[in-house]
């Protein structure tokens, strides 16, 4: 249908549970939405997508399509090199096969990258010069952008802080290697951090302990305990939040950005453990005391924050063929 909000894409967040799509218009705005559960299978995968997208073309016309993968990407954003958590492998030409079965402009992007150009144009980076989306759920994420675009190092994966090595010989990562950040400074490290205060005793009593010895809590559950005031998690809390500070930290000393954007799903809760982060990496940075600290500030568009911003660099597609 026409519309007076420019040409209308759609953006996906594709997770390893779930595939999420919106109609996005120019402003940022999520007009509609479709979802289904994540198929195994890379055939079923992308058979899904066009599922999806032609179910939204049905109403609204679309311009272009915008995928936000959890993965590695070529630096061009045409094939999929990697993604430990979606079906595609070996350099998969997702880009070209989607724009041949949909017979539309498609754009691949990063799914950290593309939180981060939804911030940029429509959040809480607006107008920023240097910054770094810092997203942190399930594991770390992270994106460096510099006078309006987005870097990606000669193989098209950089930055990455979720698996710099932080406690040689530490937890075991799912990458392989032990002592990464993001076992310590991740929603799922929550439960780690829980699990060896217990061990020290001192704790039985809490209400989270129980759960925690069992191997029945959750990265929520640790939360939600700190929250009701539980001293096990409120343990936990404050040993992921001085961990988060430190990553931060890293983050200051390596790239020196003006701003900081706390994205992804812990952002949620920030409010528990923000400001021990931020003076955890005020204190622990290189010449502490004595150099500007970047600002550290939440992300204004939460979980839709991929589906927008792969949807608006979608859109450049358009505008660029025009």
């Amino acid at each position: 249908m026409a519309t007076p909000h420019g040409p209308l894409t759609i953006g996906f967040d594709i997770g390893g549970t779930n595939l999420r799509a919106a109609v996005v218009d120019e402003h940022g705005q999520i007009l509609d939405a479709a979802s289904t559960a994540t198929p195994h299978t890379g055939a079923e995968l992308t058979s899904a997508i066009v599922t999806l997208v032609d179910e939204l073309r049905a109403t609204y016309d679309i311009a272009a399509v915008g995928l936000a993968v959890a993965g590695f990407l070529d630096p061009d954003c045409e094939i999929v090199r990697f993604a430990p958590h979606l079906p595609w492998r070996d350099d998969y030409p997702l880009r070209a096969t989607l724009a041949d079965k949909l017979g539309l402009p498609v754009r691949l992007e990063h799914d950290a990258n593309s939180a981060a150009w939804g911030e940029y144009r429509f959040g809480a980076a607006r107008d920023a010069e240097t910054w770094v989306l810092f997203a942190v759920g399930t594991g770390i994420g992270a994106t460096l952008m510099h006078r309006g675009e987005i870097y990606r190092g000669s193989f098209g994966t950089a930055p990455e802080f979720g698996h710099l090595t932080v406690v040689p010989g530490g937890r075991a990562c799912s990458c392989g290697k032990q002592g990464c950040l993001e076992r310590y400074a991740s929603g799922t490290s929550l439960v780690d951090c829980a699990v060896e205060i217990a061990t020290r005793g001192g704790y039985k009593r809490c209400g989270l302990y129980r759960k925690v010895v069992d191997k029945r809590a959750t990265g929520r559950d640790v939360m939600e305990a700190a929250r009701a005031g539980d001293e096990l998690g409120l343990a936990a809390l404050d040993s992921f939040a001085t961990w988060l500070g430190r990553g931060l930290a890293i983050v200051a000393d390596v790239l020196d950005p003006a701003l900081i954007v706390l994205g992804g799903g812990v952002a949620a809760d920030a409010d528990t453990f923000i400001d021990h982060a931020r003076e955890t990496m005020a204190a622990t940075m290189v010449g502490a005391g004595y150099r500007p600290v970047a600002k550290v500030q939440c992300a204004e568009l939460g979980p839709q924050a991929g589906m927008i911003g792969v949807a608006d660099l979608a859109r450049t597609m358009v505008h660029e063929q025009q």
